[in-house]
């Protein structure tokens, strides 16, 4: 089991648990799947933002050197 997960059922069971109504372990269960989605969504993101600021990279050192597309209607 990874730190992370451990770390997100920790702080799900803490949050879950400051309210009293009921055991803390639903809490921790979702922690430790958020902290799992976390693990997968953060690096999907950035390396769709790292493409999407290299294609406009390209794009306007292309337009610097050809001179902007003409816009056809």
């Amino acid at each position: 089991m990874k730190f992370s997960t451990i770390l997100g059922a920790t702080i799900g069971s803490a949050i879950d648990g400051s309210d009293g109504d009921d055991s803390t372990v639903d809490g921790a269960i979702i922690g430790a799947a958020t902290a799992a989605a976390v693990r997968v969504a953060v690096p999907l993101a950035v390396t769709f933002a790292t493409g999407w600021l290299v294609w406009r990279g390209i794009g306007k050192a292309r337009d610097a050197v050809f001179g902007p597309k003409p816009v056809t209607e």
